[in-house]
């Protein structure tokens, strides 16, 4: 009989955690907040020291970013986000430049290898699982590697079923924690997001496997394919826009080569509407990123929509979506991979939607790209762009061709400038483009 582990309080359970390690925490919505602060009190009365802290991203508190235990505990995350961009920018906590999929690949050979894992769980089931819920990522490869597992089981988890489940045999403590999961409503969209969304909706065909992230624009995207038929779900992420289309069969996942029938994700954020949604739901299955970000598996379903955003394009088609000049913003997470996924797929598409120019009114469609800007997704690779202004393909076409694509989806404003610019660089052969 395989020996159950032993319940700790929070304060318990992180004293056996030592100077040196690194400690992997489950993030997005499900950051076990309470053993976190526990951790963090002991860092702060000098019991340990020099701890790496690893998580993907996070929603909520971030204490191991206080500057009262710099040096004691350093952050280190695969996703910049809100709550956690200054610290990045400022050198007190490292931004991991890795693609989310391959991230799985460093927590089990690489140099993200942590030595405990803490994770966040539903309730165990009567055959003694429990289900890693809303947030399965990188989480799941974690558990296999780690020297030390600690559970944090929360009775709030909503249940999910593949990668998601794990026996209680897998960890070394267990505590108990009744916080809220962490939700984000849907926003309201505006007129710009919703012609971007209508566009978009135009290139999505019957059948199409579609990858999409949180935010409002998604949400207006999945609200534009109301008579659509047969979609299917195969994504890192997904919010609450889903909900409305599986209720009314649009999205039945039946067109679908490889998981027939299930919507698979590896995380999940948003309402609480949209967590009660997949509680105890056959058909959803959630898997590690090293399976549904790889590019490979993405590409075996017919007719993949890949829908991403960009913080800026170039009049060649480069993409920047994480970095403003310099300064980290967020981070490159799977957009390439799912962008070469939909590249080779039977009757693919991979798109980028954005508005056109910034709350600012600056131009997102720019004559090159921001000094010391990452490259998101190399030019090679682009095909569509959206703007509310249109829809540029910019498939097996020239650079000059490229750039007349991607000023005809320019705010006005900005067309006779980035026409200029293009002359400039292109020469005649621009102004021959149709």
């Amino acid at each position: 009989m395989i020996n159950e582990p032993i319940y700790r309080s929070a304060a318990e359970a992180v004293k056996m955690i030592k100077s040196g390690e690194r400690i992997h925490f489950s993030g997005t919505a499900t950051f076990p907040i309470t053993i976190a602060n526990a951790l963090y009190e002991r860092g702060l009365a000098h019991e340990i020291e020099n701890v790496i802290i690893q998580y993907m991203h996070n929603v909520g508190e971030t204490p191991f970013t206080d500057p009262n235990v710099a040096g004691i505990f350093n952050t280190e995350v695969i996703y910049t986000g809100g709550n956690i961009r200054n610290c990045v920018n400022k050198g007190h906590a490292g931004y991991i430049s890795i693609s989310l999929g391959e991230s799985a690949n460093a927590i089990r050979y690489g140099a993200l290898k942590p030595t405990t894992a803490i994770v966040m769980v539903s309730a165990p089931d009567k055959h003694g699982y429990v289900s890693l819920g809303i947030s399965v990522e990188t989480n799941f490869a974690a558990i296999e590697v780690a020297e030390r597992v600690i559970g944090v089981i929360n009775p709030n988890m909503p249940r999910t079923f593949g990668d998601a489940t794990i026996h209680l045999s897998k960890f070394d403590a267990l505590c108990y924690d009744e916080s809220p999961i962490c939700s984000v409503n849907p926003g309201v969209c505006g007129e710009v997001e919703l012609q971007i969304a209508a566009n978009c909706a135009s290139l999505i065909e019957d059948g199409s496997t579609l990858q999409l992230g949180i935010g409002n624009l998604p949400n207006a995207i999945l609200e534009n394919l109301q008579n659509h038929r047969d979609l299917g779900i195969h994504t890192e992420m997904f919010s609450d826009g889903i909900v409305p289309l599986c209720e009314k069969g649009v999205i039945n996942n039946m067109n679908k080569s490889i998981d027939r029938g299930k919507i698979v994700a590896s995380f999940i954020m948003g309402s609480t509407n949209l967590y009660s949604f997949v509680d105890n739901n056959p058909a959803i299955v959630m898997r590690e990123v090293a399976y549904t970000n790889n590019p490979g598996i993405i590409a075996k379903n017919p007719k993949v929509v890949a829908i991403n955003a960009a913080i800026e394009i170039d009049l060649t088609g480069q993409v920047n979506a994480e970095s403003l000049g310099t300064t980290q913003f967020s981070g490159c997470g799977g957009q390439l991979e799912f962008v070469l996924g939909a590249n080779n797929s039977k009757g693919g598409k991979a798109i980028f939607a954005m508005p056109s120019v910034t709350n600012k009114g600056i131009s997102k469609i720019v004559p090159v790209l921001s000094p010391g800007a990452a490259i998101t997704t190399p030019r090679q690779d682009l095909h569509y762009i959206v703007t509310e202004h249109g829809i540029a393909d910019l498939y097996g076409k020239t650079l000059q061709a490229r750039a007349k694509e991607l000023i005809k989806i320019a705010h006005p404003d900005h067309r006779e400038e980035l026409e200029r610019c293009a002359f400039k660089r292109f020469g005649s052969h621009f102004l021959y483009q149709k």
